[in-house]
């Protein structure tokens, strides 16, 4: 199939994130985009307001003529969270109608760009946005499908007509990261993950060891020493290592935190950049910033304006991002749902604010990682000095007997905890005493964000009369 040949592209699910920006791409290149979403979001009003065409019940009249009658220049693109009693799903597929998966897509895409992509279980949100500010701060024409909205372009989607780079996240779910063959790949992780799909970590880990395999000859491998060890190395392409802790051929010194920014210096090769501000709160995100720094190295960006565009990048929406930042009160949400993001964020917000209570609101994300890792989430959510536990989002799942939030609560060890339903949070919350709020998980938590800054909002305004 030519991408730039389609003149009609149809999405069931098209409000997902990463979705939404392949969608986005599609309407860039003035094609008719049409979509199917079971929830109206802010982001779907975003989608419709520039031009996407978008129905929120199962509807096959909806379907437009073009993708019924399969006409050459059309496309199907669905979300594995479509379940398979959806109606149009089912329509579609009885009528012989070729679905592609978003990661096929993507696939498709990369064809036409030199591409860079970025796998791992956590860290590759941050990671691609910040290679991708730093290729645009620096002039590289690139496009970039984000798995989160960039605070520095206001989309998950970066778009260049003139591109020639592609900047991507890998995702291994389902996994989706085989159907890339990137010139570049940058693993930030290999823990333990949607074991749903994988069965168990070896499993998982060869899946990884193949996306190494995907990478084209004469490309480039950038990683964790000791992941490399894990995945192997190919004679035919260039492995490079990172890190903040070891010697690496990418890495830093010298970290301090100076106004809840890291300064570090970063070394490659036998050269040092000295004082390189990273905007971003967490020993991870510094991480993750020299891992974005030995890519653009690798394409031959000069050094001081990778520094330059380092110190301008703003994050990305839900990951550790901060709503309020007063004496009296801070209030922070972050996309984590996995137990070593947990811990990363707890233990960030702990070394921004040693001195206050740090709370945490979080809703477990699948019942089969909740099931998975219930010790690991006690451990990461103990770290908190309180703990308000939601109930677990479902996501793609049906309920598995026995696994609740609860089996989390009693295992964490800190006495101050509890478990709340939805209808019953911001009662609970208005009772607590803040000083820095965390809210954390991968599901629909998000949709209280506004109303607790409201909340906490108020009660500043009390305490300053």
């Amino acid at each position: 199939m030519n991408i730039k040949n389609l003149h009609t592209v149809y999405f069931l699910g098209v409000g997902g994130i990463g979705m939404s920006a392949i969608a986005r791409y599609f309407n860039s290149l003035d094609c008719k985009v049409l979509g199917y979403d079971k929830t109206k979001t802010t982001l779907t009003g975003q989608l419709e307001s520039e031009g996407i065409s978008i129905h929120y019940a199962e509807d096959i009249n909806q379907i437009p003529g073009p993708i019924k009658q399969q006409e050459e220049g059309t496309l199907v693109v669905y979300t594995p969270a479509i379940p398979d009693d959806n109606k149009e799903f089912q329509y579609l597929t009885e009528q012989g109608v070729r679905l592609y998966k978003r990661s096929e897509v993507l696939g498709l895409i990369s064809e036409n760009y030199f591409t860079i992509a970025v796998a791992g279980t956590h860290g590759k949100t941050t990671t691609s946005s910040i290679i991708a500010h730093i290729l645009n701060e620096c002039g590289v024409n690139c496009i970039a499908f984000l798995g989160g909205i960039s605070l520095n372009f206001n989309s998950n989607l970066l778009l260049s007509k003139d591109a020639t780079v592609m900047v991507v996240e890998a995702d291994e779910f389902d996994r989706s990261f085989l159907m890339l063959s990137p010139d570049i790949a940058l693993i930030t992780s290999i823990d333990a993950d949607h074991l749903d799909v994988y069965g168990d970590k070896e499993k998982m880990k060869n899946a990884y060891s193949e996306f190494v395999n995907k990478i084209k000859p004469d490309g480039k491998l950038i990683s964790k020493q000791d992941y490399i060890n894990v995945l192997g190395t190919r004679s035919d392409i260039e492995t490079t290592s990172y890190s903040v802790t070891e010697v690496a051929g990418t890495s830093a010194s010298n970290i301090i935190v100076k106004d809840g920014d890291y300064y570090v210096d970063i070394n490659y090769n036998t050269s040092v950049i000295k004082n390189v501000k990273i905007g971003l709160p967490g020993i991870h995100n510094v991480e993750n910033a020299v891992g974005a720094f030995a890519i653009a190295d690798k394409l031959g960006i000069d050094q001081l304006k990778i520094k330059e565009a380092l110190s301008s990048y703003k994050g990305v929406q839900r990951r550790f991002e901060t709503h309020i930042k007063t004496d009296q009160i801070v209030y922070i949400d972050d996309y984590a749902h996995h137990p070593s993001e947990l811990e990363m964020c707890i233990k960030s917000a702990n070394e921004l604010y040693p001195d206050k209570k740090i709370t945490g609101i979080f809703q477990p994300h699948l019942y089969s990682r909740t099931r998975d890792f219930v010790d690991e989430f006690a451990t990461s959510l103990s770290l908190l000095d309180e703990l308000i536990l939601m109930d677990i989002y479902p996501a793609r799942e049906l309920p598995i007997e026995g696994v609740t939030s609860e089996i989390i609560l009693n295992k964490v060890t800190i006495n101050d905890k509890s478990v709340v339903t939805k209808e019953e949070l911001l009662n609970v919350l208005s009772e607590k005493n803040i000083e820095v709020l965390l809210t954390l998980g991968a599901g629909d938590i998000d949709v209280f964000v506004q109303p607790i800054k409201e909340q906490l909002t108020k009660r500043l305004e009390k305490v300053n009369e």
